[in-house]
This record gives structure tokens, C-alpha cells and sequence, in this order.
């Protein structure tokens, strides 16, 4: 729990209130005293999203789902104000932890008490499910664990069995590792009461092992298992493996009622020796939190000239100029024409402003050194095209930590820059492994993170403490537009030939669904997987071939093996398109594969700033700084830069927090070099602008083809 801040209310709905109990993109949860007495979490969203209709509406839901629950072990609402400017519920508080908190905290629990959550949580199930409604995100942080059993919270996403979803036909409900397999599909069947036992497995099995049963990483991946593979149920106690299976079943014919899965976790624990189901030191957790939070007293109002601390570094003037933001991107030819030609030769302007410090994580060293080197060139540049500008209100300044691809190290970088207060954001990492990392660490400390070349599944960024990362780069399902578009419209097929590398991982799954779901031409498409181990890519060749494929789609991400199917189809003399993902227009394509890379197409996410005529004079002032045109990612790198000096530009000089940095970012329009930036201010995804990219490989080099859907069937 955390003090009100100056900018708090002092009271909400007749609610005094006592302090933060957290917050995040969607709104914050408050600890406050009712007019009875009694304490109440109170949830207030923010403006921004209930300005969104359907956001509204999916407020408004909650309230009443959660309103017609009086079960013990759930949560239910108190008071409400739906139709609020800012709307708001009040439930009981339980000042318990999560059940995410508890065993991350404290490891796994006992056997007894999984089998007493199992039970009650079923109870709980049992009457969400009798009032017509389902849960549809069951899981630990969503199960607040108090001295009598547990509480089933948050009915955001909940709706009544068998009415229209609010949502996208295409779009995963759920926490991945908790949803079901039925959740999962698009376009399958909707998400009934067997999906929430099937989540409860999962927390189950989270529960008494300290990890999900189907893994971690990157959400596709997780999905993916979810939907295809068994769970792994590794260090399961033994006597509640029957129960958790039968929960985790495919078909969710096959699993069992809520009430069935109770009678399989033993007797009814409702009895007195229950009450002592938690293992220490989790009761004493408890009951300190319980003290703190009797004792607190009711505040002063807030005043709203209370003192505020900025970040260090920030000074305490006006603007130079009332109202001044940043010009369009495209700085004058003057700055570029007059800027050193080797980095940091030109200082700064001797102006007493504010620095404030931008930090980048990237991998300089290691296998994606390429990449981490066109981050960090394209960030300084924007850094002196900003300070250079004569009505800049505040300098930047930029710290570069490598973290050489490595996890620990990268797990070591991100500690350090998070604990420096000076950072005011953090841009990176550079490569898609690292990301849930450093998303947590930002988290935690209300830091921005900008990413700008790697993956950021919808699916993660829609969970809590991932509520600071600021994606720039579409989700991996973007890459599938400009392949469907290039099949059915510049080369169009009716037959196409998914080969399936599995090899590839992650990256490959939202291309292999979009096209599962939409297929080229909406034609056919016959998938041909090359398993883990094998390099039989002239059996899948055979294969196609026969099943008639028109063209043919690598689903990958090695080069060198990509090259090996490019040889494989011009020894069998196949004449259709052939088409692949960025990850594999690398130099070691073009190198392995020879004459016969030829002709083929690559989706990608980053333009060519050769073809963007107002990336010219950045264009200039890298082939001055660096002797070279742009890397890939160097222009959306630049444009970060671009993006959070707006935000800060916007906050205003009393404003430049972390915090507010952290939020002012998804309100904030930016008109990028590579793509205009602005965000959705509810999920925080990318929303303006045509972001997917075609390249083709020809005369041993890759051409920029065009931004999808504007490459002509002439191309």
C-alpha cells in the first residue's frame, strides 16, 4: 500500500480514502473507510477509458455480474457508480495476498491447502456459473487468500453463458497459461463453464508446483502448448494428479462439474479445523496487513498546491515558451548540416535546462549486435536533432547498457537501470526473450519501456505488470497481413503451402492461425510440418507438390534452413511465389541459398527509411555520422526518441515523473519518420498508421517492394 498522492480525491462515492493499494494503465485501486466504517477497495477508472463506449459497457457488465454474487468465496460489489466520469466500484477488502504473491513469495503450497482452494474455488465456479455467468480469467492474481479460505476476484471480463462478446472474433480471452484450448481458438467454440474449471486446473497446478503446467515465455508459445501439447505436471503430488488432469482435459465435455471436482478433492473443508489452512508464514502475513490497515487514519482533504518531489536532474522553471511541444519530425537541414560527423563531437547547446535521461538495454555485443547497434545510433541522433532545437524545453541525455543477449546479464542491466533515479524511461531490449523481464522490473517502478523491434503479444499486454510497456512494433500477427495480401492480390494464389519449421518457435504461431483462419485468395492450404531434428525439407517439397500448392509460405525463423527449402524447390523445378518472415532476410539467406533465393517476398515490420522522402535528412545525418544509410530498426528507433520527448513535452515541467511518463506515453500522438505513433488508452496497443512492410530478394540484395496493402500487382 502506498500514500495518496497530491492528486488524489479525498473521498469517492461517500468512500474516505486511505491510501493506493496499486495502479496501472487502466485506472487505480484504493484502500477507503465507508460511511458504515467498514474498509472497501475502491476501483476507479481512468477518463480515457470510459470515454470509450464499449469500454463502458464492459464496466458497466461487472457491476452487475459481480452484483448478483453473494457466495462466500467471492468478492462482491458493494457500490458502484458506473455512469461516473471517472466509474467506480467498491468491494469488500480483503487484505490478504494473491495467490500469485503467496507462492511466488513463499514457494508452493501443502497439499491440504491446495486441496481446501481447490474445493472452495469450486464452490465459488459453482455459483458464478448457477447466476448464468463465467469467470473466463480464473488465475492466481485474480484469488486473494485470506485466514477462511480463498476469494474469487475481478469479473472485467466475465459475461452471461451464450451471449455476444464485446470482444473481436479473433481475439484471445484470457490469461495465457490459464485460458482454455477452447479460448484460444478463434472462430471455435465460446467459452463456456468448463473453460473456468479448466483455468482452475491450471491454478491447481500453479498452486502446488510453483508453475504453471504448461510453461512460461512468450504468450503465443504458451497458447500454442496450451492448445496442442500435455500439461507438465512435474513435482504434482501424486493424490492430486487425477483431479488436475481431468480439469486439464482437451474437450471440455470431458471435464468435470465444479461440484465434481470438490467431491474429488476430498470432504467438504468447511469445518473449524479448516480455518487454519494456510502454512505459515502467509497467516502473520495476513493478520500484519489486517493491523496496518485498522490503524490507518482518515487524511486531511487533499490540497492541491501540496508539494511535489520531481525526479533529480529536473528543475523547478517554466517553460521557455508557454504551450511550446516539439515540431513534426524532420528536424531543419541546418542541424544536420552543421552536427559533427563522429558521435558526441557536437556538445550540447549551453542552455540552463533540464536533462533528463533516456536509457537503452540492447544486446552490443552478442548475436544480435546489429540490431542493438541501429538502436543505439538512431536514438543518439534523435538526442541531438532534440537538443539542438532553440525552443526545447528540457535537454536529453542518453545512457546505453549492453546486455549482450545474455538473460542473467540482462536480468543484472535492467536492475541497475531501474534503480537509477535519473532514468526517466527505458527503451529495449533488442531481442523477444528478454522482454517479460524487463517488463516486470518496469513495472514494478512505474518505469516506461518502449519496444521497438520486438514481439508484444496482445495477450501479455493486457496483464498488470506489463501496465508501462509501450510496444511501437505491432504483434507478431501483423506479419501475416502483407503475406495474405502479396498471395492474393500482387501474386495471387488459390493453393498455398504452409511449411511449418518447428524449429522456428514463437514467432511463427500467429502466422501459421492468420493463415489457418484466412488463407490467400481464400483459397486452400495445406500445411506441411518439418519436425524438430529433421531437415527433410525435399519430402515436404514432394508433398506439396502433389497436394497441387500454387505457392509456398516458410513458417520459420533460421536462414540457413529457409535456404535449404529455397534449394529444394528449385531443384524441383517449382515456378509459384515463395514468401517468408523478416527473421529470415538475413545475409546468410542470400549466401546459402545462392540463385536460388531469387524472387522470394519477406513480410516484415520495418521500413526502409531510403523510401520515406521525410526520413531524407536522417538518412543524411547517419551517412555522416556512420558512413552508412540506416540499419533496419534504426528509423523506428529514432522515433522513440521522437515519441517520449513529446510525451514529456506534454506532461509539463511539474509533471516529468516516472509515473507520469509511464501514462502521459498512451495519450500522446506522435508523427513518426517510420509511422505515425498512438496508442489505444485502454490496451495500450498500437493503433494508427499501416505498419506492415514487403522486401523481395533480387540480384542478391533485398528491395523495398513497398507498405502493404500499396505494392501493385505489377511489382
Amino acid at each position: 500500500m502506498r500514500p495518496l498522492t497530491p492528486a488524489d480525491p479525498a473521498a469517492i462515492g461517500g468512500n474516505r480514502l486511505l491510501g493506493r493499494l496499486g495502479s496501472g494503465g487502466m485506472g487505480t485501486v484504493y484502500l477507503a473507510r465507508s460511511a458504515a466504517g467498514t474498509l472497501v477497495a475502491v476501483k476507479v477508472i481512468r477518463a480515457d477509458h470510459a470515454s470509450n463506449p464499449d469500454f463502458r459497457i464492459r464496466f458497466r457488465r461487472e457491476v452487475e455480474a459481480a452484483g448478483q454474487l453473494t457466495g462466500r468465496w467471492v468478492v462482491p460489489v458493494v457500490a458502484a457508480d458506473p455512469e461516473a466520469r471517472e466509474p467506480w466500484l467498491a468491494t469488500p477488502f480483503v487484505p490478504g495476498p494473491a495467490l500469485s504473491e503467496a507462492v511466488g513469495g513463499y514457494g508452493p503450497l501443502p497439499v491440504r491447502a491446495v486441496r481446501i482452494l481447490g474445493a472452495r474455488l469450486a464452490e465459488a465456479l459453482a455459483q458464478v456459473h448457477a447466476a448464468g455467468l463465467v469467470h473466463r480469467d480464473v488465475k492466481p492474481g485474480n484469488i486473494l487468500l485470506a485466514p477462511d479460505g480463498p476469494r474469487l476476484i475481478d469479473f472485467g471480463i466475465a459475461r452471461a453463458e451464450g451471449a455476444a462478446t464485446l470482444t473481436a472474433v479473433d481475439a484471445v480471452i484470457g490469461t495465457p497459461g490459464y485460458l482454455a484450448p477452447e479460448q484460444a481458438r478463434a472462430g471455435g467454440p465460446a467459452a463456456g463453464a468448463a473453460s473456468d474449471v479448466f483455468s482452475l486446473g491450471c491454478v491447481l497446478a500453479y498452486a502446488a508446483t510453483g508453475h504453471g503446467p504448461f510453461g512460461g515465455g512468450h504468450a503465443a508459445a504458451v497458447v500454442y502448448r496450451t492448445v496442442h501439447d500435455e500439461p507438465e505436471l512435474t513435482g504434482l503430488p501424486p493424490e492430486l494428479l487425477e483431479p488436475v488432469l481431468a480439469c486439464l482435459a482437451k474437450d471440455p465435455a470431458a471435464r468435470p462439474t465444479p461440484a465434481q471436482l470438490g467431491a474429488a478433492l476430498g470432504d467438504d473443508p468447511s469445518g473449524a479445523d479448516a480455518e487454519d489452512w494456510l502454512p505459515p508464514p502467509l497467516p502473520r502475513l495476513i493478520a500484519e496487513r489486517s493491523t496496518r490497515a485498522l490503524e490507518l487514519p482518515a487524511p486531511e482533504p487533499t490540497r492541491i498546491d501540496a508539494p511535489h518531489t520531481p525526479v533529480r536532474g529536473l528543475t523547478r522553471r517554466r517553460l521557455l515558451a508557454a504551450g511550446a511541444g516539439l515540431a513534426a519530425v524532420g528536424a531543419p537541414t541546418a542541424w544536420f548540416a552543421t552536427r559533427g560527423r563522429a558521435r558526441g563531437k557536437t556538445p550540447p547547446p549551453a542552455r540552463d535546462l533540464a536533462t533528463l535521461t533516456l536509457a537503452l538495454q540492447a544486446d552490443l555485443t552478442g548475436p544480435g549486435k546489429a540490431t542493438g547497434q541501429a538502436h543505439e545510433r538512431g536514438m543518439r541522433l534523435a538526442v541531438e536533432r532534440h537538443n539542438s532545437r532553440k525552443d526545447a524545453a528540457f535537454l536529453l541525455a542518453l545512457r546505453v547498457a549492453d546486455d549482450g543477449g545474455d538473460p542473467a546479464r540482462a536480468a543484472q542491466v535492467v536492475k541497475e537501470l531501474v534503480a537509477d533515479p535519473a532514468v526517466a524511461a527505458l527503451t529495449g531490449p533488442t531481442w523477444d526473450a528478454a522482454v517479460p523481464e524487463l517488463a516486470a522490473a518496469c513495472g514494478k517502478a512505474d518505469l516506461a519501456l518502449v519496444l521497438v523491434s520486438v514481439d508484444s503479444p496482445e495477450a501479455a499486454m493486457a496483464q498488470p505488470e506489463w501496465r508501462t510497456v509501450c510496444a511501437t512494433r505491432p504483434a507478431g500477427d501483423h506479419f501475416a497481413l502483407p503475406v495474405i495480401d502479396y498471395l492474393s492480390r500482387v501474386r495471387p494464389v488459390r493453393r498455398t503451402a504452409l511449411v511449418e519449421d518447428v524449429e522456428g518457435g514463437e514467432p511463427t504461431w500467429p502466422l501459421i492461425r492468420s493463415l489457418q483462419q484466412s488463407p490467400p485468395s481464400m483459397g486452400t492450404l495445406s500445411v506441411h510440418r518439418i519436425p524438430v531434428g529433421s531437415s527433410d525439407f525435399a519430402g515436404a517439397v514432394r508433398a506439396l507438390t502433389e497436394a497441387g500448392a500454387e505457392a509456398v509460405v516458410y513458417a520459420g525463423t533460421s536462414p540457413q534452413r529457409a535456404a535449404r527449402l529455397a534449394r529444394a524447390l528449385a531443384d524441383a523445378g517449382f515456378p509459384g511465389p515463395r514468401v517468408a518472415l523478416q527473421h529470415v532476410m538475413e545475409p546468410a539467406f542470400l549466401t546459402d541459398a545462392g540463385p536460388t533465393a531469387e524472387g522470394w517476398a519477406f513480410g516484415c515490420l520495418f521500413t526502409d527509411p531510403l523510401a520515406v522522402p521525410a526520413a531524407a535528412e536522417f538518412v543524411g545525418a547517419h551517412r555522416a555520422a556512420h558512413g552508412e544509410p540506416p540499419a533496419r530498426w534504426a528509423t523506428e528507433a529514432y522515433d522513440a526518441v521522437g515519441l517520449l520527448a513529446a510525451a514529456l513535452t506534454g506532461l509539463g515541467e511539474e509533471g516529468r515523473d516516472r509515473a507520469g511518463l509511464a501514462r502521459r506515453i498512451f495519450r500522446t500522438a506522435h508523427e513518426g519518420l517510420a509511422k505515425p505513433l498512438a496508442f489505444d488508452s485502454g490496451t495500450h496497443v498500437l493503433t494508427r498508421g499501416r505498419t506492415a512492410h514487403l522486401y523481395r530478394a533480387e540480384s542478391g540484395a533485398y528491395r523495398y517492394l513497398g507498405l502493404y496493402p500499396d505494392v501493385r500487382p505489377s511489382t
